[in-house]
This record gives structure tokens, C-alpha cells and sequence, in this order.
């Protein structure tokens, strides 16, 4: 009976045909497995990224406070795009 594929070495067909749970393990811990076709790589298997965390709006309620001029030119700001002598187009 063959052993197993090497670790970091691309699995033929065949071999991924016959190990298929044992490289499936192996790709549960993380390592990703490319599969050849007569010595070109065709596929890679990989492991599933974890779904990200749905967000949960108003957590930080009550925490955060935004000043009412939070959006009112800056003409400091202003001055660093149109120059000192030009007028801002606001």
C-alpha cells in the first residue's frame, strides 16, 4: 500500500483519489494541498475561513460622543488644498 503524500509536495489525482480523508485532515489544520494533473498543478484545496462576526450595531451607544461642528470646514485644512489666498469653493 503507498503512504501518503508528502507534506508540501502537489498530490496527483491518484493520490488524491486514494488519501482523500487523510489530506482532508490535514487541510482541517490549516495547511492547503495542490493537486497536479500529469505533474501541473490544477487545484488546491484549502481550509474554509471562518465567517466573520456579524456586527452588532449600537454597541457602542452611549460611549461615543461627536461634536455638533464635526463636519464644518476646516480652514486651516481648506488652506493646504486652494492656498492661503484663494477662496474655498464652499
Amino acid at each position: 500500500m503507498a503512504d501518503a503524500p508528502d507534506e508540501g509536495k502537489p498530490v496527483n489525482v491518484h493520490e488524491a483519489k486514494t488519501h482523500f480523508s487523510k489530506l482532508l485532515e490535514r487541510v482541517a489544520k490549516g495547511e492547503e494541498i495542490v493537486i497536479a494533473k500529469a505533474g501541473k498543478p490544477v487545484a488546491r484545496l484549502v481550509p474554509i475561513a471562518e465567517p466573520p462576526t456579524p456586527r452588532v450595531f449600537g454597541l457602542f451607544r452611549g460611549l461615543i460622543t461627536v461634536a455638533d461642528d464635526f463636519d464644518a470646514p476646516d480652514p486651516e485644512l481648506e488652506a493646504l488644498f486652494y492656498g492661503e489666498d484663494d477662496e474655498s469653493p464652499l
